[in-house]
């Protein structure tokens, strides 16, 4: 495995998507893995930006053709990850991010063992509760049901590699970027991204 794969999780409205698209925007050699999901849009997404959106014969078909790395049922939708489309990004160099929830990571690392695995937290749960509500977008009834979910979620933590907490989100950014600078550096990335010149000197 050429690149890094950075497996992001955390439980809704703990600022994960937004702190993801403000390190895509500084760093273009971390490429970004769409999921495909079969909820519906929210208004402003598009299909193959935010999210590849299918119906529910569609997902289904793709896990009985077994070309999902990892996939889950979150809040009654389906989430997947493209398992080909990981591997040739590895392959090609190129450091990847996958957002997922803890389900997930756990079935990528039992095919990627070296994924590097990153849980953002709220700084408490009124602060989540707060954001949630905030949006405006979901019924308090969803909102009850995202905040239950959000405490079963966090108690997965100690499975990953790094803690981000999102109290102040140009700090949780510099955390983001300080694992992907760290991870870049390790031995196994620097042996595979300058192989001739560990030949000749090590």
């Amino acid at each position: 495995m050429a690149g890094n794969l950075f497996v992001i999780a955390a439980p809704s409205g703990a600022g994960k998507t937004t702190l993801v698209r403000m390190l895509l925007e500084q760093k273009s050699s971390v490429h970004l893995s769409i999921s495909y999901t079969t909820r519906q849009p929210r208004p402003g997404e598009q299909n193959g930006r935010e999210y590849h959106f299918v119906e529910a014969t569609e997902f289904h078909a793709m896990i009985a053709r077994q070309e999902f790395l990892e996939w889950a049922e979150v809040h009654g939708n389906f989430y997947g990850t493209s398992k080909k489309w990981i591997a040739d990004q590895l392959a090609a160099g190129h450091d990847v991010l996958l957002e997922i929830d803890w389900q997930g990571a756990q079935q990528v690392r039992s095919l990627f063992p070296l994924a590097i695995g990153v849980f953002i937290l709220p700084p408490s749960m009124e602060e989540l509760t707060r954001r949630l509500t905030g949006r405006g977008t979901d019924s308090a009834d969803v909102i009850a049901r995202r905040l239950a979910a959000a405490q079963a979620e966090m108690r997965h933590v100690g499975e990953f590699d790094y803690v981000i907490i999102n109290d102040q989100l140009a700090q949780a950014l510099e955390d983001l970027r300080a694992v992907v600078r760290a991870s870049s550096l390790s031995f196994g990335a620097q042996r595979a991204r300058h192989a001739a010149l560990f030949e000749r000197m090590i």
